[in-house]
């Protein structure tokens, strides 16, 4: 049955009304619902919010790598410290190394851009960040619902956003209702904000119908792998930071390494690879396992143990590639508009202060009585904000890396370190992008086939084993949350002309060519693997590939991450 026969079916759908909906317990969708209570609180008003989250918990979907500037959090909470936030382990030193396949160059600290300099900020599991945050937020009245995944929008008869319905509980596989069925409900308000995360669902049907994006660059993604280990306390250096570039990735491929020594004999390791890479071949998981065999790297692991795994999508296009952030009922917040700062591998911060902006707005268009229409005070806010000072000096950092490592290398030194010691804040120059990260792909017969060593299961590891350190799970008697608009496409055109790149840039295995009836390959997709990084969604070179919402609480339970 379609969603729309079973609502005919078994509805309406119960519906509930607030002021304000947030779809997303992240650091951005909290820090949203954290301020508009801080401002009733202080005026002496009331605002009722509820923030949507579809993972089993706040935080279990969380993944970033994580140094945390506390910049935004002071602004949010100046007390954070009294009040337990668990923000740790700081930075006491920085490194950054170029990798050839056996040997690391370090940059001399004095020559390190501003960006890679992280004196006063900390090390951190965003997803304990994330937890903290919740607590925060319902102390503060703050409605929050885990294990439910906002799937629709809703709209009112005037196009404006009127809230979101959750999903369909017990589907089956055959689209057909079992015992379990329940309807999804209706959350109403006068605002609806969407904090998402990288490559939102609901997001991207936004920015697509009210054309958000219009007059802006394409937007630009990386994936980012991350292991956590447990290593001996010879091999751990609590507080050290390290970056690199090079060595696996060739000079054309964007792309890095971080290794941040966290409290506890805690080391997290990631790796990201650029999402416009061109060749086929590549997989992105398999970099990241033959990254951590380079002498310089595995230094750092040997004696110790990986306990945890994820990957997750990064929405790295910058201030050129962001959309408009406001339409008619509305918001977008965090990385699902995409206020990452790439050239810092940090995110989180601008996450909290878009939201923190982005609440000031809609609590002054509430006390004035308003509802549903453009919070244009939000955007206003931004571009006088700390926040798009620090992206507008990043602005060509990603677009340089299309000119190859070396012109990169050379220009971010020459915008973030020599300019601003000339007393320059922006580059005067604009560098743009003209195509989105999927068309880059190219034939695999442009390329020889890559040979990945096999993993030995104590430094490198296999995609199952991983997937099964970020207790990952699906319920399995539901509809596929990957939809193809096209069944015949990955055979058609994607394994022909590109090898079934679906194999290989999933960091899940969840697709997975097999022998068909009759002869031949299909494409085979194990839903129940998926780790809800949306990089299938993003780097199909056909746009084939639809991640739509599983049914709330399933995907990884992060732990420590």
């Amino acid at each position: 049955m379609t969603p729309q026969q079973l609502l005919e079916q078994y509805g309406p759908r119960e519906s509930m009304d607030y002021d304000v909906v947030i779809v997303g317990a992240g650091p951005a969708g909290l820090a949203t619902a954290i301020r508009l209570k801080q401002l009733a609180a202080a005026a002496g008003s009331e605002i009722s919010v509820v923030v949507l989250e579809k993972g089993s918990e706040p935080g279990a979907h969380i993944l970033s790598g994580a140094i945390m500037d506390p910049i935004a959090l002071n602004e949010l909470f100046p007390d954070w410290q009294d009040k337990g936030a668990p923000l740790r382990q700081p930075v006491t030193e920085d490194e950054f190394l170029f990798l050839s396949e056996t040997g690391a160059k370090a940059t001399p600290h004095a020559l390190l851009p501003d960006c890679f300099k992280n004196h006063g900020n900390y090390i951190v599991s965003l997803g304990e960040v994330v937890r903290w945050l919740a607590g925060q937020a319902e102390e503060l009245g703050v409605e929050i619902f885990p294990g439910f995944a906002a799937a629709e929008v809703l709209y009112a008869e005037d196009g404006s956003v009127r809230g979101v319905a959750t999903g369909n509980m017990g589907i089956g596989k055959d689209g057909e209702p079992t015992e379990n069925f329940q309807l999804g409900m209706e959350l109403c308000a006068k605002y609806t904000i969407f904090a998402e995360g990288s490559r939102g669902h609901l997001g991207k049907q936004l920015i697509e119908r009210f054309r958000l994006d219009e007059g802006k660059d394409p937007q630009s993604y990386g994936i980012g792998l991350k292991e956590l280990w447990e290593v001996p306390a010879a091999n751990h250096k609590p507080g050290l930071v390290v970056h690199t570039a090079g060595w696996p990735l060739d000079a054309s491929t964007y792309g890095g390494s971080f290794i941040y020594h966290a409290a506890d004999n805690k080391i997290a390791i990631g790796f990201v690879v650029g999402l416009d890479y061109q060749n086929p071949w590549l997989s992105p998981f398999e970099e990241f396992q033959r990254f951590k065999t380079h002498p310089a790297i595995r230094k750092h692991l040997e004696g110790g143990k990986r306990i945890s795994y994820g990957a997750r999508a990064i929405t790295a296009g910058g201030l050129l590639s962001l959309p408009k952030t406001v339409f008619p009922g509305g918001a977008l917040v965090g990385c699902d508009a995409g206020y990452l700062n790439a050239s810092r591998i940090k995110g989180s911060h601008a996450a909290i202060k878009s939201g923190m902006l982005c609440a000031e707005s809609a609590f002054e268009a509430l006390g004035a009585g308003r509802s549903g229409d453009v919070l244009s005070a939000y955007p206003e806010a931004f571009e006088k904000s700390w926040l798009h000072e620090e992206l507008l000096q990043a602005k060509n950092f990603k677009q340089w890396f299309k000119k190859g490592r070396g012109t990169a290398t050379l220009m971010t030194g020459i915008e973030q370190w020599l300019l601003p010691r000339l007393g320059v804040k922006k580059a005067p120059w604009t560098l743009n992008r003209k195509l989105p990260d999927h068309v880059n792909l190219r034939p695999a017969a442009e390329f020889p086939r890559i040979e990945y060593p096999k993993p030995d299961g104590v430094l490198t590891f296999d995609r199952l084993s991983s997937v099964f350190v970020s207790n990952t799970n699906h319920e399995e008697n539901q509809p596929a949350h990957l939809t193809l608009k096209d069944a015949a496409v990955p055979t058609r055109i994607n394994l022909p002309t590109f090898a079934g790149p679906e194999s290989r840039y999933c960091p899940a295995g969840v697709y997975e060519f097999v022998p068909a009836e009759g002869g031949g390959e299909r494409l085979q997709i194990n839903a129940q693997n998926c780790v809800h990084c949306k990089t299938c969604d993003i780097k199909d070179p056909t746009q084939n590939i639809v991640w739509v919402t599983p049914e709330g609480g399933g995907g990884p339970n992060y732990a420590g991450m």
